[in-house]
């Protein structure tokens, strides 16, 4: 069989790539994996694709074929299953989404019983025990399922805690929550904490999530803060593990600007642990600069937040995150947490006094153009000369003052082009002369 896993778990168009029967031999996998003298109890979530009954169906047969029970919790956030995963005392958790692909695809991803997503390795070994599945239990010994029916309420009431006992009255949030897995619970955590809500894209019917919405689209929340003359707007992905900030003016609120103004405010507060920040290769010059002015050292992974966090464990950090808007806390959970993120955000402006675009300004963006190109095989990039040496060319012309990266998606069959420079022009030339390139020699 062909690897499995990309960058978050294994993804692919439902009943097609991610089928019923390797649901069910995943779900035989995470169970033989987890068996330890005991029967493991597997925690299950999934997001709003019309797909997603009928893989949690089947992911549910394997671990109760292979021995183990599953707790139901039905649409949840990906953050809702890794907090179930430690309060329910289970051996392992399986989200199933495809986050913000479109709603043909899906995907399952795990989470080990410490909450965590699991290492490259743990993963190799879900990998061989698919291709060669353990034998099935019999009699007493299948397992059995049972509904966690207040998983929603649960994760709502974890979340608040990182308003650390501020209330949220004279804050008017529009959410977006992009009709996916947050459609219940943002809304509902905002308005506990005393904001003023107005919602948007809601009402998931199964085909509808991320639809020219949520955090792939931002234009319509956007126009919606701006409309209503609220103070702040948030935009989720498809299983809610990230956001996108609106400001007060319409204007977007990076990951890379949470993460500056989140980080700060954790080190006015002596909170920061290390003086330390984690993110990405993808993380721009501007955020770069502001936290070495502020003497905070950047940690750089590759991207996918399961690095972040696994550099965030072994440095001991407080924050990490990535510029598209998963930002992880570790004092308030263990994968990234859009509505925890949104709660930070939203309690920030209220003990400061201050509008978000002001709070954000801390970070002056360098221009910034992405582009992505479809390729059969994307990983063949890394080898191709005629672009590797293009790459160096324009790092030369560049002289130190941007950047250049060229990556094949571990989700999708692209080639992610970024390009950073002082002048939008520049970056838009190169980046467009060497997407190009990469067509011409590799399609």
């Amino acid at each position: 069989m062909s690897e499995l896993f990309g960058t978050d778990g294994v993804r692919g168009v439902a009943n097609e790539v991610l089928t019923p029967e390797l649901s069910m031999n995943l779900g035989r996998a995470i169970t033989a994996l987890s068996l330890a003298g005991a029967t493991p109890r597997i925690v299950v979530g999934r997001d709003t694709r019309r797909s997603g009954q009928m893989l949690e169906a089947a992911l549910s047969a394997g671990i109760m074929s292979a021995g183990g029970d599953v707790v139901v919790c039905g649409v949840v956030p990906t953050p809702a299953v890794a907090m179930l995963v430690t309060h329910l005392r289970a051996d392992a958790g399986v989200v199933i989404s495809a986050s913000h692909n479109p709603y043909q695809d899906n995907g399952i991803k795990f989470f080990g019983s410490d909450g965590y997503k699991l290492s490259d390795e743990v993963q190799s070994r879900i990998q061989r025990l698919v291709d060669e599945p353990p034998a099935g239990v019999t009699g007493a010994s299948i397992g059995n399922s049972r509904r966690a029916f207040r998983a929603q309420q649960a994760y709502v009431s974890a979340a608040l805690r990182a308003l650390e006992g501020r209330h949220l009255e004279g804050l008017k949030v529009v959410l977006d929550c992009g009709n996916g897995a947050a459609y219940h619970t943002s809304p509902a955590a905002f308005r506990q904490a005393g904001a003023e809500v107005v919602t948007m894209n809601c009402n998931p019917d199964g085909t509808n999530i991320n639809r020219s919405c949520g955090s792939t689209n931002i234009i319509p929340v956007a126009e919606r803060v701006v409309e209503m003359g609220a103070d702040l707007g948030l935009a989720h992905d498809g299983d809610a593990d990230r956001v996108i900030a609106i400001d007060e003016t319409g204007a977007e609120v990076d990951g890379d600007a949470m993460i500056a103004l989140l980080a700060l405010e954790l080190k006015g507060a002596g909170e920061l642990e290390g003086e330390l920040v984690v993110t990405t290769v993808m993380a721009n010059l501007g955020l770069r600069k502001v936290l070495a002015d502020w003497e905070v050292e950047m940690v750089e992974t590759p991207v996918g937040d399961r690095y972040v966090l696994q550099a965030m464990r072994r440095r001991g950090a407080s924050i990490g995150g990535e510029q598209s808007g998963h930002l992880i806390f570790s004092r308030f959970g263990t994968t990234g947490d859009g509505l925890v993120t949104g709660l930070r955000l939203a309690g920030r402006m209220v003990s400061t006094g201050r509008k978000l675009s002001d709070l954000a300004s801390v970070v002056e963006r360098f221009p910034q153009v992405l582009v992505n190109i479809k390729i059969p095989s994307p990983k063949r990039v890394e080898s191709c000369s005629a672009v590797q040496k293009e790459i160096g060319r324009m790092e030369r012309e560049l002289q130190g003052s941007g950047r250049i990266l060229v990556r094949a998606s571990g989700t999708e069959p692209l080639v992610r082009v970024m390009v950073e420079a002082a002048e939008q022009d520049t970056a838009q030339t190169l980046a467009g002369d060497l997407a190009e390139l990469i067509r011409t020699e590799l399609t």
